[in-house]
């Protein structure tokens, strides 16, 4: 009888030192393989290879290769946007924290690992996965989105800035972040090591702040 180790193996919550560094060692793989090889082509055999663990041990951390997948995308999006970037901070006032996040977000979303992820996702989409998109979509924007939401509304709340709906404010916000510059990445019509796209990046980012700080300043 072949043992279906997805459903009969559920992840616990790690617990002993080791048990951490097992899974810290999985996540990293998964975060690599899944940008490289793209959800279909990344197998659970893979990751377990890379990270240097049986497949036992990946199947008992995290149940199944979605759950894998999800855990990669938060920890990674949690790494370069963490929670406290959207707090806003008393003594640098709002262009300061506008800047910090956007200057954040416009690396983000232009840098070789994001653009691969993106890319590996959107072919899985074609492939009839939605639900892949929609797992990078929740632990992605819709967590990024929520987060700055709740950071203009603060600014809202101290009358400096002056929002009906910030829920659209958001989403222009982080569309005026791309600009054609995500386009561009995607389509590889720009080199990782571009110093000129580099600081591309970084002026569109200010300039996104001033033009959203125009339309939305107290009138």
């Amino acid at each position: 009888m072949t043992l279906d180790m997805s459903q009969t193996i559920r992840a616990h919550g790690p617990g002993r030192p080791k048990d951490l560094e097992k899974r810290a060692a999985v996540l990293d793989a998964a975060k690599r393989l899944f940008v490289e090889l793209g959800y279909a082509g990344t197998s659970m055999d893979a990751v377990a290879s890379a990270a240097g663990v049986s497949k036992l041990t990946v199947y008992s951390h995290f149940g199944d290769k979605d759950s894998l997948f999800r855990e990669a995308v938060r920890l990674r999006c949690q790494e370069m946007l963490p929670e406290r970037l959207y707090q806003a901070h008393a003594a640098d006032g709002l262009r300061e924290d506008l800047l910090a996040i956007a200057r954040r977000h416009a690396e983000l979303m232009c840098c070789p690992e994001t653009i691969g992820m993106w890319r590996a996702i959107s072919s899985d989409c074609q492939n009839g996965s939605p639900r892949l998109g929609r797992l990078l979509w929740e632990e992605g924007p819709q967590r990024t989105h929520t987060l700055f939401e709740q950071f203009l509304r603060h600014y809202v709340s101290t009358g400096e800035l002056e929002i009906h709906d910030v829920a659209l404010a958001t989403s222009q916000f982080m569309a005026l972040l791309k600009g054609d510059l995500h386009a561009r990445r995607m389509l590889g019509l720009v080199d990782n090591d571009c110093p000129d796209f580099a600081r591309a990046i970084v002026a569109n980012a200010e300039a996104a702040v001033d033009m959203f700080l125009r339309a939305y300043a107290p009138r």
